[in-house]
């Protein structure tokens, strides 16, 4: 019996696997605000950058902002291996772009939640 056009098998079913899903109506497009981006930064992405991302990145897939006793250990560990992958991620990506600045980077992060929100960007 021969599989239905795009199932298992097919050249079809395993192009739409790498498809992204569209996004839900409520995501507005690029990745969650918490998370930000610390490549290409002058000076590199500090120690507490580093495990902040990763923190949050676990916080988000796990679904707990403070896991229970019986999951501290993993969530912990959880953290620490995500924090060492993006140190070796860091380590290795290549850019010929400039490095980015963090206080305009901040300036124009501050000026789309004032659009966002419908309040003054303020500067700090």
């Amino acid at each position: 019996m021969s599989s239905p056009p795009g199932g298992a098998g097919s050249a079809e079913g395993a192009e739409s696997d790498h498809r992204r899903s569209p996004r839900p109506a409520w995501h507005p497009g690029g990745m969650c605000r918490n998370i930000r981006v610390l490549h290409n930064f002058e000076p590199s992405a500090t120690e507490d950058e580093i495990h902040a991302s990763a923190l949050q990145y676990v916080r988000k897939i796990s679904g707990s902002s403070k896991p229970s006793a019986a999951n501290a250990e993993a969530f912990q560990i959880a953290v620490d291996e995500v924090a060492q992958a993006t140190r070796s991620l860091l380590s290795q990506l290549v850019t010929h772009a400039p490095p980015r600045d963090r206080e305009v980077e901040a300036a124009k992060a501050r000026a789309r939640a004032a659009e966002r929100y419908g309040t003054p960007a303020a500067a700090r």
